[in-house]
């Protein structure tokens, strides 16, 4: 397809990492923010083609694997009303809540629906005055723009019955928690391509300069990862810590202002829970004083007293830290797997442990990788949320 095929190139892929193995000097390890790049790069093979100088670790950037495991218990206990329509993107019906998730939920008689735009949830309360359509808002700034839309449009249209349980994250204030981090030795950001499409990078500017750590977004395909990874190994080799945009076709610094402006009109920033990591100051949206009644938790305050505890076998947090590779979890492909997950990590489909269950990477590297392989598999995939 015309301005897509271009950047599944192989032979531009093999040039830009035979570049980059001409550049790196030195081990560097590099995070890529967002869960749809990394099953890009692991679909693709990538993270095999790269010089071993070069490691991958993959970030907090699912936000279905961040939805911290209180609010899947709120949006479960929600779904079991007999008085409310629960509404969401599919991929959340699957994630483990403390017992159980919303497809047992909806197997066990509760009205659990799967839509795929916000918009159809307000068209859902407008078909169904005598219930409440809660609709499970998700997602990193990418998905805020639609979900803020909606919450006004249910103001304008004067829809009583339509709440939103939020679960917005945003990336900048994940990445600052990172590198004050004890334990993360990351050295650059491979930034998420669709986030700066909404927001633009001029965020990270003063992260680069505070941490003194190169941000280059990057985009989807191979042809997008390999020049974003090689721009970030030239900072780092060359001693710089700017940010840069690899993924200039869709991505300006300003960003996309109308979107930026509705987020801002229904949202306002708030400490926000990250599924095994923990609360990250000022790293969410809540809906303003203006839209509070719409909040689904303060509609049913009852679910508000819910606390959980995560699986101890689960080391989702560490993966989604870049403490830990999927494959170094002894649960992983054991008492784990898609079928029987212990964690979102495994179910999203942006999930790092479910694209390594995919792409088979089940046993860790444990000898340098082949400067000379064969294959390489085009990306069809690209992350939308």
């Amino acid at each position: 397809m015309k301005y897509i095929d271009e950047y599944r190139d192989e032979a531009i892929t093999r040039h830009l990492i035979d570049e980059i193995r001409r550049t790196v000097t030195r081990p560097w390890k590099l995070m890529e923010v967002c869960g749809g790049q990394t099953h890009s790069i692991l679909k693709s093979g990538l993270d095999q083609l790269l010089p071993p100088e070069i490691d991958l670790v993959h970030g907090p950037g699912c936000p279905v694997c961040v939805t911290p495991l209180e609010l899947i218990d709120k949006a479960i206990a929600l779904a079991s009303r007999l008085d409310v329509i629960f509404v969401s993107y599919g991929d959340m019906l699957r994630v483990p809540g403390s017992e159980r998730d919303l497809f047992s939920v909806r197997a066990s008689g509760g009205s659990v629906r799967v839509v795929y735009s916000p918009l159809d949830a307000l068209k859902i309360a407008r078909e169904n005055p005598d219930k409440t359509v809660v609709f499970f808002g998700i997602g990193f700034e990418t998905t805020a723009p639609a979900n803020a839309m909606a919450v006004a449009q249910a103001k304008t249209q004067g829809l009583t019955n339509f709440a939103m349980l939020v679960s917005h994250v945003t990336v900048p204030p994940a990445l600052s928690a990172l590198m004050e981090s004890p334990d993360v030795r990351v050295n650059g950001f491979l930034a998420a391509g669709h986030v700066c499409t909404v927001m633009g990078y001029w965020e990270y500017e003063a992260l680069a300069r505070k941490y003194n750590v190169p941000v280059v977004v990057m985009g989807f395909e191979p042809v997008d990862v390999v020049r974003a990874i090689l721009m970030c190994v030239k900072q780092l080799e060359e001693g710089r810590a700017e940010v840069e945009n690899a993924y200039a076709r869709s991505v300006r610094r300003e960003g996309n202002a109308p979107a930026q402006a509705i987020i801002n009109e229904v949202f306002e920033p708030c400490d926000r829970q990250w599924r095994g990591i923990g609360v990250i100051p000022q790293s969410g949206y809540r809906l303003r004083q203006a839209y509070a009644e719409y909040d689904a938790e303060r509609r049913f305050p009852e679910v508000q007293a819910i606390a959980t505890r995560e699986s101890s076998l689960c080391m989702s947090g560490l993966v989604l830290q870049g403490l830990k590779k999927p494959n170094q979890c002894p649960a992983f492909g054991k008492e784990c797997t898609p079928q029987s997950p212990l964690g979102a990590t495994m179910v999203s489909s942006e999930g790092a442990c479910a694209a390594y269950y995919r792409y088979a990477r089940f046993a860790e590297l444990q000898t340098p990788k082949d400067p000379t392989p064969k294959a390489l598999t085009p990306n069809s995939e690209q992350s939308p949320a």
